[in-house]
């Protein structure tokens, strides 16, 4: 997992504790982890295994759900099949690495829209120049 993935994994399984009112001491008895496992985790810290993760699934009474899949789907997502392929390609994967997978959706459904813009369907090469747009944009120097 990510750093980011960590920090979302921490952040889901606080809320989930302290939404059931429980202390991480109650859960961590329960899964059969230390404390301080789970504070490192729920601060976005560590390398937890998924029996470390399924253990706390169940002491927090939450349903594990595992999927290998692909990041973006073709069907429902309204992106141009275009710029899926572009996404799948180590440009788009190279840029977007840092990015949480709500980020990298935002991302693509901006790119899409700049990309309808163009009033055709785009390319490859397309793809490329409105990335580094958006590169260059979060990269550039403040306007002064």
């Amino acid at each position: 997992m990510c750093r980011v993935e960590i920090e979302e994994l921490g952040s889901r399984l606080r809320a989930r504790r302290t939404a059931t009112g429980r202390t991480i001491a109650s859960v961590a008895a329960d899964a059969g982890l230390s404390v301080p496992y789970i504070a490192n985790l729920e601060n976005g810290r560590g390398n937890p295994t998924l029996s470390a993760i399924a253990s706390l699934a169940g002491a927090l009474g939450a349903k594990l759900r595992i999927e290998l899949a692909d990041e973006l789907a073709r069907d429902d997502d309204g992106l141009p099949d275009s710029l899926i392929d572009f996404a799948h390609g180590p440009r788009f994967r190279a840029e977007a690495r840092q990015l949480s997978p709500a980020a990298r959706q935002r991302l693509l459904t901006a790119m899409a829209g700049l990309g309808a813009l163009a009033g055709r369907p785009l390319g490859d090469l397309d793809w490329h120049r409105v990335l580094d747009t958006v590169v260059l944009l979060n990269r550039g120097t403040p306007a002064g």
